[in-house]
């Protein structure tokens, strides 16, 4: 299997985790550090995780730092070595089963929030799909932004949490600046396409339409992840 690396992107926001499942202020907060630094490239695979430095970074003393830290590894994001801890390397196989999970997850969210949402909530989807339409293209940063607060909204009609905190812990490849700035305004448009799609199920309350439009939407964003982070 071939091993892939998140190189060069910058940090971005990949949402948090429900609030039942917060259990600590602080070390969950380092924890939200942590991933966020993981998931964008920021901690590199296989980068070794050295508390005195980390503890500097974030001005944290250990004891948070090691819950988050095991958090993380229950999370998959890292693996042990003999002494301590190292960002793990995930193969390609691996994050198409994460994409493939993500896909069924947010089909489901996206089902359930055509069917459970409310009409002040369906509208907020319908708002953030209109402006992102109008948006410009070439500002990466705002795309990246915009794209996770659709989804987020989405989430929002869900009304389950339980689900929300599943869709967090697959969000390990979500778009990331790197992507968003070497996409094509035409690879752009087509992905805004699909989200009018998943818009126009969810105002129909359509909540079979709803899953199969966003499955379709999570998998060609992988296509899209292959494309640019292949070997």
């Amino acid at each position: 299997m071939t091993n892939v690396s998140r190189q060069g992107v910058d940090p971005i926001d990949f949402g948090s985790p429900p609030a039942e499942d917060r259990p600590q202020i602080q070390s969950v907060s380092v924890y939200e550090k942590l991933r966020l630094a993981i998931v964008s490239g920021e901690l590199r695979p296989n980068e070794p995780l050295i508390e005195d430095s980390l503890s500097q970074r974030y001005g944290i003393s250990r004891t948070p730092l090691r819950e988050a830290i095991q958090r993380l590894a229950a999370d998959g994001l890292l693996t042990g070595r003999k002494r301590g801890w190292a960002v793990r390397e995930f193969t390609a196989d691996e994050i198409r089963e994460n994409y493939e999970a993500r896909a069924g997850l947010e089909g489901l969210a996206c089902r359930f929030a055509a069917e459970r949402g409310t009409e002040e909530e369906h509208r907020r989807i319908a708002t953030l799909h209109e402006q992102r339409s109008i948006m410009a293209p070439q500002e990466p940063g705002l795309r990246i932004r915009t794209n996770r607060e659709f989804h987020d909204s989405i989430l929002d009609a869900a009304h389950n949490n339980r689900l929300r905190h599943l869709i967090f812990l697959t969000g390990n490849f979500y778009l990331t600046r790197r992507v968003a700035t070497t996409t094509s305004d035409d690879q752009y448009r087509r992905a805004q396409s699909e989200h009018g799609v998943i818009v126009q199920a969810i105002l129909k309350r359509d909540g079979r339409a709803a899953n199969e439009a966003m499955m379709v939407h999570i998998m060609n964003a992988f296509e899209t992840w292959k494309r640019f982070n292949a070997d």
